[in-house]
């Protein structure tokens, strides 16, 4: 009846009302994303390109480590000294930098897609620790995927990856194997016969169209010319690679299965490892947090009312911050926006003071527009004679603007 009773006050409520649209979207968790795998099953190509498509921060440990590194963070710089001095890195130090990650500001707006977590070692914390560790952070995974393929078809793909020494690519056997490469040309041909009564349209577009990566990690079918001999590693060798998938079954499949036997099934995708990721998800290119830069005071307005229309005659507008900085207002300034740092975000422009505003605008654009933003910042100078109750006068104002003394 309570429920009712509200509905029946507010009749005339605009469901529609764009401010409140505004507000729930910055308010609103990102998405999340976690993906799961066999060794081999292709869970880190899928990933990332789940990220590109998604405009989402791509999480793995490789990557994580890498980008410490380049940082020269304190779990960076550790991470370098151990690698220096020929020493793993521990997992202990793994964890902590991709936690450190998924609670970082950038995150925080354009949500992760996450793989290669829980790890089979058990070094630091067990399966079933790091699952709970992951479910107890502050964003969530919102979707699983769970990418399933044969034993067998998982060793031979392993076996057949190669190495080059010099720039440490890896190559799948589609691409240096003449057999299969020969194979795949003479189905090429004959697909390219089949096709000849489609479109001209759909022909030129597929032309222009870069091969496509599937989920296996076969990268597109391009004529290999190595200035070295490629090698196998010895995590590829087939014996090994038989150890790798069973470990994984020993250690990571009943606590894997127990956790998402109790998750919601519709936010749990099962995916078969030989299919290519477009053929299961169809995902939005026109994801309406793109931003935009342009550097011309004069054509400021005009190119970035223009740029990605949402539809016919809905151009970007200008947001109530007009021209002042929304980073500088929110740290108790008034500054005043330079054109060669404009961005436009939800259909409306802003324009910031500097580059690092515009690098801490572009990270996490939330703290800077989320009500009660914009409010001018009021400073207040207070004086008079000694015991004339300046301090308590001070404190009061302070307390009622929620200002600082």
């Amino acid at each position: 009846m309570a429920s009712q009773e509200e509905i029946q006050a507010q009749p005339f409520t605009d469901i529609f009302d764009e401010d409140e649209a505004e507000r729930s979207f910055l308010l609103s968790k990102p998405t999340c994303i976690i993906v799961f795998g066999k060794p081999g099953s292709g869970k880190k190509t899928l990933a990332r390109k789940l990220a590109q498509k998604w405009n989402c921060i791509f999480l793995e440990a490789s990557e994580v480590i890498q980008m410490n590194i380049q940082r020269g963070t304190e779990c960076g710089l550790k991470c370098q000294e151990l690698l220096c001095q020929g020493q793993s890195i521990p997992e202990e130090l793994v964890t902590e930098m991709i936690l450190q990650k998924i609670e970082s500001p950038e995150v925080a707006h354009f949500g992760y897609v996450l793989t290669g977590f829980p790890s089979l070692s058990e070094e630091y914390m067990t399966v079933a620790q790091q699952i709970e560790k992951l479910m107890t952070v502050k964003l969530k995974p919102d979707v699983l995927i769970n990418i399933k393929c044969p034993d067998h078809e998982l060793c031979q793909r392993i076996s057949g990856q190669r190495q080059n020494p010099d720039s440490g690519e890896i190559y799948q056997r589609s691409q240096w194997d003449p057999e299969v490469i020969g194979k795949l040309k003479k189905k090429k041909g004959q697909n390219e016969e089949e096709d000849e009564e489609e479109d001209e349209e759909q022909d030129e577009e597929e032309e222009g169209e870069e091969a496509e990566v599937n989920i296996t990690g076969e990268g597109p079918h391009k004529k290999l010319q190595p200035s070295h001999p490629l090698v196998q590693r010895p995590e590829d060798f087939l014996e090994n690679a038989e150890k790798r998938i069973g470990i994984h079954k020993d250690v990571m499949l009943l606590p894997l299965e127990e956790w998402l036997t109790h998750q919601d099934c519709r936010y749990v995708i099962e995916v078969d490892g030989s299919q290519q990721p477009d053929h299961v998800f169809e995902v939005n290119k026109n994801y309406s947090c793109n931003y935009c830069c342009f550097n011309k005071q004069d054509e400021l307005l005009r190119a970035l009312s223009s740029y990605k229309l949402i539809a016919p005659r809905y151009r970007w507008r200008r947001s109530r911050w007009g021209q002042v900085c929304p980073v500088a207002l929110k740290e108790g300034d008034i500054v005043m926006g330079n054109p060669e740092f404009a961005v436009s975000f939800l259909g409306k422009m802003y324009i910031l003071s500097s580059e690092e505003a515009l690098k801490k605008f572009m990270l996490n654009p939330r703290p800077y527009l989320l009500p009660p933003m914009p409010v001018s910042p009021c400073k207040v100078f207070v004086f008079g004679p000694p015991f004339s109750g300046r301090t308590t006068i001070c404190n009061v104002i302070a307390h009622n603007y929620k200002g600082k003394v």
